[in-house]
């Protein structure tokens, strides 16, 4: 082999002709042309969801034929979902699954379809106290079954009526549940009604929470008459039936006292120096009363929810009371065990000892506690939410006073909200 001649290695081997490769049978001409249209051509989703925190779910169906109105006002017909216009298939109080719902009465999607070509803006208003959802902060993603359960139930739902309507679900945040207004705020923002406005004695509130014996509840008469529009059940407006309104169930407006003349005088000092207790329920009104008819006569106030024990208290008042100061005990003092040390507090003083007995139902005071926990005009010491247990408890442990216990008197208090017009139109509403 001449020197400098390169040795050819064997030749190289020839590639086989690239095989033409099918399109996925998942991957159909729609969706490959729909891969390559701008986003701003593209169709929007037919129904969209967001959620607020973990406060409330948002889901909303744009397709279909949405009526217009002629009026300026917009008219809202607006429902609760569950044994309004759904109920389970299982018979099951909670739904099983996605798929557990039927409609509530054959007659309802009709009449909801009725309602949209009418030119109403139809609107779910749902407490959903079962879904949990629970946000994974990096990914933004909720992992939560019960939240998908709802999001498939609804899209069948809104799937089968097929026209535009929304739907809100509070979770739980007790500023969105019904019957406040939380759910209705953002409805109004979300549609620019809250500027354009609502036709509010032509719109609606449908729902079986109605404070009817039997009924769980009354949340949603109270969202209607929060909102100011008129209530029908289901019974009433689906099936054309009479229903008898509810009796004894609670009305705050009962409550509202009317300043049309100077509020009687409910306390007075009868000694130089005396001990005073207060007897009533947590809510029932004891440290607005010492704040309105005590701290002007110069009483000095102890109160448990501030020095946090009974023995803190004790001394608090035997400084008070060294110093020549009458005093007010501003706790519960549910029996007679407790009230018992604040006698014998008074007899080592030597000291007159009176009480204040604040009468109220558990209902009221729930109302307050719920008001003062969310609105911060009417909560001046910034006090917290008490959980439900609070008053059952005071119910267990509660005997009347009596004057054989040692008190000099025993002063009854009925319950009546006094303010601004904008504080009564606050505490007015329903809140529970």
């Amino acid at each position: 082999m001449a020197e400098g001649t390169a040795k050819r290695g064997p030749s190289p081997a020839v590639s086989p002709p690239p095989l033409r490769r099918k399109i996925d049978a998942t991957v159909t001409k729609k969706s490959a042309s729909n891969f390559f249209t701008p986003a701003s051509q593209k169709k929007p989703d037919p129904i969209t969801w967001r959620v607020i925190g973990t406060s409330v779910v948002i889901g909303k169906q744009i397709t279909g034929k949405q009526v217009p109105t002629d009026k300026q006002r917009r008219r809202i017909a607006g429902f609760d979902l569950d044994s309004t216009l759904i109920k389970t298939k299982s018979g099951n109080v909670f739904p099983k699954s996605a798929t557990d719902w039927q409609w509530w009465n054959a007659r309802v999607p009709g009449r909801l379809r009725e309602l949209n070509s009418e030119g109403y803006q139809v609107v779910i208003f749902s407490n959903q106290k079962k879904i949990s959802v629970q946000k994974d902060i990096k990914g933004g993603r909720s992992d939560s079954k019960s939240l998908t359960n709802f999001k498939e139930k609804m899209q069948a739902v809104m799937t089968e009526l097929d026209f535009p309507f929304s739907v809100y679900a509070a979770t739980t945040d007790p500023e969105y549940r019904k019957p406040r207004l939380g759910m209705w705020r953002e409805f109004l923002d979300d549609y620019d009604l809250d500027v354009a406005g609502v036709d509010l004695a032509g719109s609606f509130f449908v729902g079986d929470a109605a404070g009817r014996p039997g009924d769980h509840s009354a949340v949603d008469r109270g969202i209607a008459s929060n909102i100011g529009m008129p209530f029908k059940t289901p019974e009433e407006f689906f099936l054309g039936e009479t229903v008898e309104p509810p009796t004894g169930s609670f009305d705050p407006s009962s409550f509202i006292k009317e300043d049309l003349e100077e509020p009687a005088k409910l306390f007075s000092r009868k000694h130089p120096v005396e001990l005073v207790i207060f007897c009533g329920s947590p809510g029932a009104g004891k440290s607005t009363f010492y704040w309105n008819h005590l701290e002007p006569l110069g009483y000095e106030r102890v109160n448990q929810d501030i020095l946090k024990t009974r023995p803190k208290c004790i001394k608090v008042a035997r400084e008070f009371l060294e110093a020549k100061k009458s005093v007010a005990i501003d706790n519960t003092n549910a029996n007679q065990e407790t009230r018992a040390y604040w006698i014998d507090l008074a007899k080592e003083f030597n000291v007159p000892i009176r009480c204040v007995q604040f009468i109220s139902n558990p209902d009221l005071c729930k109302h307050n506690n719920a008001v003062r926990a969310l609105n911060k005009e009417l909560n001046p010491e910034s006090r917290t939410s008490l959980p439900g247990i609070a008053f059952g408890d005071f119910a267990r442990r509660f005997s009347a006073p009596t004057l054989d216990e040692g008190f000099d008197d025993i002063i009854p208090v009925e319950f009546q909200f006094r303010g601004s017009k904008e504080e009564k139109d606050l505490w007015g509403q329903y809140w529970i």
